[in-house]
């Protein structure tokens, strides 16, 4: 994955900042949604008889846009493959973002009753759809204009995004909660986010529309390489790859939305934290996702993608039997420490994730082979976390959530041994 000549037409910065802008957007759009499932959504798109049945209902609809993203990845991967990165992007851009905004204009439950969470899953299906095709474009935009021995360091820009993400979209939550009484900020003040996200993607579709075709894909058209049906190629001919890597983002997947959801959740229910309080916390801890990002990619890139990754799992099954000691009741630091250290452990397995998918697959069928791994990692590892977390510690305690995820960087740990080097870097 050279760039040949590509920067007469593109400079590093502006494919980094292309890859970064987009995932950011997208993971702002996605995490208001998971926010919002939490404090919001409960209250005014379901009814409020059982506020338990509520939540989880409310988190059941969380779950729909993973079952989405490997559809979207199918559609979006086929152009990808076939059209090209760049308009496949752009596309993939604007269903996440009509999406997103399109809830910010719902009605509620006590405004048309049962057809409201039938339009928001609606909606929540299209922004897994948008995000289902996103993803995997932009790290193949980083990875594929990399050069030697930076490979792993590129990849890591559009990984930032899920961050940067989640501190802009907790940010403006926890504004809206300091400056809005409860009454304005569940009549009004929760759209404000989803309507917001516009502003975003049209910066988004600026950018993207700026970039030409990566130089890998570009060789891929030159020398007649484009296969008519990628996905049927990847499920043909690559299948083992595609369940390994399914595998290796199983951990990322369910550490991540343990510490973010779960934790939310939890933490201003079952430990009485304030909203306010927990949101801070979790800002404090995303420093820590963000610094590891970079940290991991630069190791990625000296020592190995999988060697990285091997040792970052084995200590995410360390953190997960150690881990319910310290998310407890009246306890900040136990819970600063808790956060922090999961979600540091989150960005040294997420930094390299990517770069380590790309390189299952060849170029000709990448778009729709990496989106495909990870999206179907999300559904096994991401859609249901929240929901069975919340299920496992109600009935059994919050150890049992620790030995959930320890069992999950087993199996990741598992494939990463199977897989061997990777064939395409």
């Amino acid at each position: 994955m050279s760039n040949n000549g590509f920067e007469k037409v593109n400079s590093p910065a502006n494919v980094l900042f292309a890859s970064l802008i987009g995932t950011t957007i997208e993971f702002f759009d996605f995490y208001i949604y998971a926010t919002a499932a939490v404090l919001v959504f409960p209250h005014l798109f379901f009814p409020s008889s059982d506020p338990t049945a509520a939540i989880l209902q409310s988190l059941a609809t969380f779950a729909i846009a993973f079952f989405a993203r490997p559809v979207g990845s199918a559609v979006f991967g086929h152009y990808g493959d076939r059209i090209g990165r760049k308009a496949t992007l752009v596309a993939a851009l604007l269903t996440m973002g009509l999406s997103t905004v399109a809830i910010g204009l719902l009605p509620t439950y006590e405004t048309i009753g049962a057809l409201a969470p039938l339009l928001l899953a609606l909606c929540r299906f299209g922004q897994g759809l948008g995000l289902g095709g996103e993803w995997g474009g932009a790290v193949l935009l980083a990875t594929e204009n990399a050069p030697p021995g930076k490979i792993a360091w590129y990849g890591c820009f559009p990984q930032l995004g899920a961050p940067l993400g989640f501190f802009l979209s907790g940010g403006i939550f926890l504004l809206l909660s300091e400056f809005m009484t409860d009454e304005q900020f569940f009549s009004y003040g929760w759209r404000i986010p989803f309507l917001a996200s516009a502003v975003l993607v049209l910066v988004g579709l600026y950018v993207r529309l700026k970039i030409t075709e990566t130089p890998a894909f570009q060789k891929v058209i030159d020398e007649g390489e484009r296969v008519k049906m990628p996905i049927a190629i990847v499920f043909r001919e690559h299948g083992r790859m595609l369940v390994l890597g399914t595998v290796i983002a199983l951990a990322t997947f369910v550490l991540f939305y343990l510490m973010t959801v779960f934790a939310l959740s939890w933490g201003t229910t079952a430990l009485d934290y304030s909203r306010e309080t927990f949101l801070v916390l979790q800002l404090f801890a995303v420093v820590f996702f963000a610094i590891t990002i970079p940290v991991s990619a630069l190791l990625a890139d000296r020592y190995g993608r999988r060697i990285t990754m091997i040792l970052v799992s084995a200590a995410i099954i360390l953190f997960g039997l150690l881990m319910a000691p310290l998310f407890a009741k009246d306890s900040l630091i136990g819970v600063t420490f808790f956060l922090s250290l999961g979600l540091a452990l989150m960005g040294m397995t997420y930094g390299p994730l990517g770069t380590m998918l790309s390189e299952l697959f060849p170029a000709s069928i990448r778009y729709t082979g990496v989106s495909l791994t990870f999206n179907l990692g999300g559904i096994f590892g991401a859609s249901l976390a929240p929901y069975a977390a919340t299920w496992l510690a109600t009935h059994y305690g919050l150890q049992y959530v620790g030995y959930y995820l320890a069992v999950s960087a087993l199996l990741t740990l598992i494939a990463l041994l199977l897989v061997g080097k990777p064939r395409h870097a």
